[in-house]
């Protein structure tokens, strides 16, 4: 059968949205489902078999935070292909032609996306990159070791309607963090602020400490059938930023005052939250755990510069890329006050290790030291370690709270 793979043409963008929607059964809990409406005829890049769509993909430009720097990036995503049309190679035909348009362009070294299953994209070089917790707690369980934390703070806590305010709070936040996206106006529209479900109420909450806000929290109230007698709501949590320990700890204590919910759900959770390390009873958050971002070095020397690392230092690597040769061989990083260069080197290696394992590098997802010792990378210099443990420490660890 012929295959074609280019972008679809204004006239087939309903075809492309009915096959991508096809394979994906979007919630509105996750994602406005008119969000697709948003991705143009040049975002996408699909496979036509015998004049016919059959595989469905597309890229959003993104800007990413990796430890401190922004990085653009692809964030790949309505991807499907037709039942009858899998299992024939046209998901990796279009990746390989994608992957080359970007090292082409090199104006996106990263991509990135929300897997509805990890496998199918570990074989195109996508490692997992960040973890997400989910809790389910009770409000009665929201109670503080230090009763400090459950008194009255010094600020207030109001509904606000100011979106900017928000936006300003999610940008100092996200600022040396990984995994974090900027958020432009149709991002808060289509996801943290999107309508709330039928019968059910949005809230945006903001705690302000002498007029100046130091976070928010944005959630839904949602009925729930149960038997009488028993609460009959449920709360959940779509975002919640904070700039202090007393601002964090007020958002919570709003949350405990929810009497009439039977549950307060948040799906994504960042891994180092602190709840975990403040409340009472723990187990009683019932955490979850699953893997959150994939993302993939596309162009391993534009992207390794736009991050903050750990101090000053050089580096040596061997690149294993079977699917981006550009990316194969010897580099050496070097990092300073000045900035931050990658190249080509001749040098001895002091590391061998394939590309996925760089991306989780990159995020700080792993260490090196880590990455060793489960078997993701090769040793050759064993005193180099603790200078690469140094470079790619992360501040935070890595975590996408954003639906694309």
């Amino acid at each position: 059968m012929p295959v074609e793979v280019r972008p679809a043409t204004p006239a087939e963008m309903e075809e492309y949205r009915r096959v991508a929607l096809s394979a994906l059964v979007l919630s509105p809990r996750n994602v406005s489902p008119e969000a697709i409406q948003g991705v143009r005829p040049e975002m996408t890049l699909c496979a036509f078999v015998d004049g016919r769509l059959a595989t469905a993909y597309a890229a959003w430009p993104l800007k990413m935070r990796i430890n401190g720097g922004a990085v653009p990036t692809a964030g790949i995503t309505y991807v499907g292909t037709l039942p009858y049309h899998r299992g024939q190679g046209l998901l990796r035909e279009i990746i390989v032609r994608h992957f080359e348009l970007m090292y082409a362009r090199g104006e996106q070294p990263l991509a990135a996306l929300l897997a509805s299953q990890a496998a199918i994209y570990h074989r195109f070089g996508y490692a997992v990159v960040s973890t997400r917790h989910t809790y389910q707690v009770e409000p009665r369980f929201i109670r503080f070791v230090h009763p400090a934390e459950e008194s009255a703070p010094p600020g207030t806590l109001t509904e606000t309607g100011d979106a900017d305010v928000l936006n300003r709070l999610y940008r100092s936040f996200c600022l040396q963090r990984s995994g974090y996206l900027h958020r432009g106006h149709a991002a808060w529209m289509n996801g943290v602020l999107r309508p709330a479900p039928s019968g059910a109420v949005l809230f945006r909450i903001v705690y302000e400490e002498n007029g100046e806000p130091l976070g928010y929290l944005v959630y839904t109230v949602e009925p729930r059938k149960v038997p009488d007698g028993r609460p009959w709501q449920q709360v959940f949590i779509r975002d919640l930023v904070w700039l202090s320990a007393r601002a964090y700890a007020a958002l919570w204590g709003h949350l405990a005052t929810f009497g009439l919910a039977s549950d307060i759900i948040w799906m994504r959770v960042p891994p180092d939250d602190p709840l975990p390390h403040l409340v009472l009873e723990p187990r009683c958050l019932n955490i979850g755990s699953a893997d959150g971002l994939l993302a993939r070095i596309v162009d391993v020397a534009r992207a390794l510069p736009l991050r903050d690392y750990g101090g000053e230092g050089a580096i040596t690597f061997e690149l294993m890329d079977g699917l981006c040769p550009w990316n194969a061989g010897r580099f050496r990083l070097e990092t300073s006050s000045g900035g931050t260069d990658v190249r080509r080197t001749s040098q001895a290696a002091q590391m061998r290790l394939p590309v996925d394992t760089l991306a989780m590098l990159l995020f700080g997802q792993i260490s090196p030291s880590e990455a060793s010792a489960m078997g993701r990378m090769d040793v050759l210099e064993a005193d180099a370690v603790p200078i690469w443990d140094r470079l790619m420490r992360t501040k935070y660890k890595p975590f996408c709270p954003d639906f694309f």
